[in-house]
């Protein structure tokens, strides 16, 4: 796995954290149509969502620093990198696809920090974190249905959840409170745009 992340990826700083390098696809479709899953590669490329929530961690690292964090859906490992970069005591990078979990740790490596890795689907339980951060994990309705149970019972739990969206459709905007907004730049050939206003949130708290 590792020897083809490395032959179907180039290594560069990423468009708007360029502080963290990560191995990143020419072309994400064909190798999609490589690996032959079921699911995109989405650890071949730094999302907008987790653009936004690795550059707000790089930008106030106290909310990580010396904090354990949850890395959910974690791709490249761009969030879990920059919370390691931040000063967290611990990052968790979790993610169905095991092959998200090399590319991770070779993205970590590169970058001088290490992950502990985590291949499982995790949404039915509850983590044992400090903070819980997800990138650009609203991008369909199914996607968005099985994740915000388990986003709004680490919130519960006392965890500080941080989300990043790219304006996708199906993130339920009443239900969270803004943290902050970039404009983060994108290949049109992925994106059919070249900038996405990213957004991190977290959860409103529960009144009920």
């Amino acid at each position: 796995m590792e020897a083809f992340v490395r032959e179907h990826t180039t290594a560069r700083a990423t468009a708007f954290v360029p502080e963290i390098v990560l191995r990143v696809a020419e072309d994400v479709t064909s190798l999609w149509e490589l690996t032959g899953g079921s699911e995109p590669p989405f650890w071949a490329f730094p999302w907008a969502g987790g653009q936004g929530v690795a550059r707000y961690v790089l930008d106030n690292p106290q909310v990580v620093a010396g904090r354990r964090v949850f890395d959910l859906a974690c791709g490249s490992g761009l969030v879990a990198i920059a919370s390691a970069l931040a000063g967290a005591s611990a990052v968790t990078a979790c993610d169905v696809d095991e092959m998200a979990l090399v590319a991770a740790r070779i993205n970590a490596e590169a970058n001088g920090v290490s992950l502990t890795p985590l291949v499982a689907d995790v949404l039915d339980s509850t983590v044992d974190a400090d903070v819980v951060l997800a990138g650009d994990v609203f991008y369909d309705k199914d996607m968005t249905a099985a994740v915000l149970p388990f986003l709004f019972r680490a919130a519960a739990a006392g965890a500080l959840v941080l989300v990043g969206d790219p304006s996708r459709p199906y993130l339920p905007k009443a239900r969270f409170e803004r943290v902050a907004a970039y404009e983060v730049p994108v290949p049109r050939s992925l994106e059919g745009v070249t900038v996405l206003t990213t957004t991190v949130w977290r959860p409103k708290p529960d009144r009920s």
